[in-house]
């Protein structure tokens, strides 16, 4: 039997204000004076000095500002990625997300595509990079999804959503300041907060249930309790908390896997466009006969914050639509796997999957 030899964020630094120490962390990692840091920005910081100002250019570096409206694509990171090799004749020194898990996971992407041939979608699945990613550095500003810790990067690709899950994918460097995340809206932070409190429980109640899954997940299911539910802490004590339960979110699925809603959620993402966080928020409300106890919170939990789901997405689709939906989420077989077991098949058929999206 051959255990998972898992890859690690191989230095991280936490604290609040810790995002002034980027320039220090940088500095010894600039290859040269024309190999720039490349720094992709989440575009709702645009004119916000606050962050933009602290970002320590020098030389050729750039700055680029991505919209994070849509899921990011595999197109997205071919073009970056040609316009850096166009704009700059050395190699970037480095590249640094600054934004959610879009512009993280773009980050990631284009850190391995300077390293590989062809195109991202050619990526998409496990283990398929060869090479080594250049120094990649993530700077999350909203917590929750966990693409800071994780070997992933989930891409909407021309025939299917994936991430390009591999050894090269973690960052070398990831900078937890939950002072970042102060200024994001009430219905983002629930969202995306939400995708980690659905790691946890879709970890958890899996078959690949480990005691290393099992005792990140349960920390971060504590948190995310603390959080949402308790409602106790101070603006501060709860940015610091939710950076930790995504962190440890993230780490519970890196030796396990998600579930049910993830794979659902893919689909939605892949026809419809659908963010990740409140997909998996629509996906799950639906779960009760998979997740009995983790919907029946998830409820309590939408109640306490004053959510209000978006209904009838799939109201209006066309057959081939639902089947389109369903090829993506059936293709997502070890998800499937975790959340059901070796005989999936069985039990999960696209009848099945295609009443649930019809609640949606």
């Amino acid at each position: 039997m051959s255990f998972k030899n898992y890859p690690m964020v191989s230095r991280v630094v936490f604290g609040r204000g810790s995002f002034d120490q980027l320039e220090d962390i940088l500095a010894p990692k600039r290859i040269n004076s024309k190999a720039p840091f490349i720094f992709l920005v989440d575009d709702v910081f645009e004119g916000n000095a606050w962050i933009t100002g602290r970002i320590p250019l020098a030389y050729d570096d750039k700055l680029i500002y991505i919209s994070a409206d849509e899921e990011p694509k595999t197109s997205q990171v071919d073009e970056l990625v040609e316009k850096i090799i166009l704009d700059h004749k050395d190699r970037p020194s480095g590249i640094i997300g600054i934004g959610g898990g879009t512009i993280l996971d773009l980050a990631k992407a284009v850190a391995i595509m300077l390293t590989n041939e062809g195109e991202a979608k050619d990526y998409q699945g496990w283990d398929l990079v060869k090479n080594p990613a250049i120094y990649h550095v993530g700077i999350p500003t909203i917590s929750g999804t966990g693409a800071e810790v994780s070997r992933t990067t989930v891409l909407t690709g021309p025939d299917k959503k994936l991430g390009i899950n591999s050894d090269h994918t973690p960052f070398d460097q990831v900078i937890l300041d939950p002072e970042l995340t102060k200024d994001v809206p009430t219905d983002q932070w629930f969202y995306t907060g939400m995708d980690c409190y659905i790691h946890c429980i879709e970890s958890l109640n899996g078959t690949y249930l480990n005691a290393f899954s099992q005792s990140y997940g349960e920390k971060a299911l504590e948190l995310c309790k603390e959080i949402f539910v308790e409602n106790s802490l101070s603006d501060e004590e709860m940015q610091d908390k939710l950076m930790m339960a995504s962190w440890h979110g993230g780490m519970s699925i890196a030796y396990s896997q998600v579930g049910v809603a993830h794979a659902m959620s893919y689909g939605l993402g892949y026809l419809l466009g659908t963010k990740h966080g409140i997909g998996n928020c629509i996906v799950f409300d639906h779960l009760e006969e998979f997740y009995p106890e983790g919907v029946k919170l998830f409820k309590k939990m939408k109640k306490i914050h004053n959510i209000t789901l978006p209904k009838g997405l799939c109201a209006n689709l066309e057959d081939s639509e639902f089947d389109t939906m369903i090829d993506v989420a059936m293709s997502l077989e070890p998800l499937w796997e975790n959340a059901v077991g070796k005989n999936w098949k069985q039990t999960i058929t696209r009848e099945r999957l295609k009443e649930l999206y019809k609640k949606m």
